[in-house]
């Protein structure tokens, strides 16, 4: 009996923003509350995409809150997104590797001059 290959799903990367809170060994900076990624995954679907991206972060000992999408590549230039060179590159990367790349990390840091 030959098996049939199934075909291969068409990726793409999608752009995500991941809020995470703090965990005992997640290498954020002493005193923030927690960070918003950055993130490129690539992947079939959006769903996939934050699934993959989450599953990555935690095993990663962080602790992702809340994800945000904001679509494809073709989705925020038609959306009137100008993309740079670097975040087309990185962009490149994930869907070469087949990968999660991790474009930016921005700690949150509390107003600690309010009383």
């Amino acid at each position: 009996m030959i098996k049939k290959q199934k075909p291969s799903k068409t990726e793409d990367v999608f752009t995500l923003i991941v809020q995470v809170g703090r965990c005992k060994a997640d290498g954020l900076p002493t005193g923030c509350s927690g960070a918003g990624i950055l993130c490129y995954t690539a992947a079939a679907t959006e769903d996939e995409a934050v699934h993959e991206t989450v599953r990555l972060l935690k095993k990663a000992d962080m602790n992702p809150l809340d994800v945000t999408g904001y679509g494809t590549i073709v989705e925020l230039e038609s959306d009137g997104k100008v993309l740079s060179d670097e975040e087309k590159d990185l962009m490149t990367k994930a869907k070469e590797e087949n990968s999660v790349v991790i474009a930016e990390i921005t700690p949150f840091f509390e107003n600690i001059s309010e009383k």
